[in-house]
């Protein structure tokens, strides 16, 4: 058995137009849209956004995105602006319990995005 891509989907919260909008912000390239949910891309990693509320599972689940570069990633959130016109809670990259450089990221919604290197 072979597999070649993995692709979550990730609860939007109460408001899918304003989540659809802050991955935008954030700089994913918006591949495919509908009432139902978005594919979002970033090189080769995808994710399709669903339009779906639920805010004990918001609050629980967690997806690790890993990257190159972990500091232009930094660099690149905070020029966006998302932080501030968002109210999402985020740290600068630090070395975590488990041995990984790591920004933690939380959406509108309340998912945690660990975004390592």
């Amino acid at each position: 058995m072979r597999a070649h891509k993995l692709r979550p989907f990730i609860p939007s919260g109460a408001d899918y137009p304003h989540a659809v909008q802050f991955y935008t912000d954030l700089g994913f390239e918006k591949i495919y849209s509908s009432d139902e949910g978005t594919i979002f891309r970033v090189d080769e990693t995808e994710f399709h956004l669903q339009n779906f509320h639920n805010i004990e599972l918001q609050n629980n689940y967690m997806v690790e995105l890993c990257v190159q570069d972990l500091d232009s990633w930094w660099k690149h959130i905070q020029s966006t602006n998302v932080v501030d016109k968002y109210n999402i809670r985020t740290n600068s990259p630090q070395i975590q319990p488990y041995g990984k450089r790591a920004i933690h990221l939380i959406d509108p919604a309340g998912v945690l995005w660990h975004i390592t290197e």
